[in-house]
């Protein structure tokens, strides 16, 4: 599996989540942590090519999964399917 990309703050319990969830699955992961890398959401949204609301935003390689809950429902989906990794 790509790498997973988090851009999110440590503040945020959606994003430390989505961390987490990185972590218990062991996924190379990078959180990027916008306030230490003084990172607006407009800078997210130049990234993704879409406009950004909330965080976290979470990529797969170049692929926009979307915040915690898509990401945590991708996850589960690659379970389901038998995908590892």
């Amino acid at each position: 599996m790509e790498r997973v990309t988090i851009y999110g703050r440590y503040s945020c319990g959606f994003c430390v989540g989505a961390k987490n969830l990185c972590e218990r699955k062991g996924f190379d992961f990078q959180f990027v942590d916008m306030i230490a890398e003084d990172m607006t959401k407009a800078d997210i949204e130049k990234i993704i090519g879409k406009p950004v609301m909330t965080v976290p935003q979470i990529l797969v390689g170049q692929q926009h999964i979307g915040g915690y809950d898509q990401f945590s429902a991708w996850v589960r989906d690659r379970e389901t399917a038998g995908v590892q990794g």
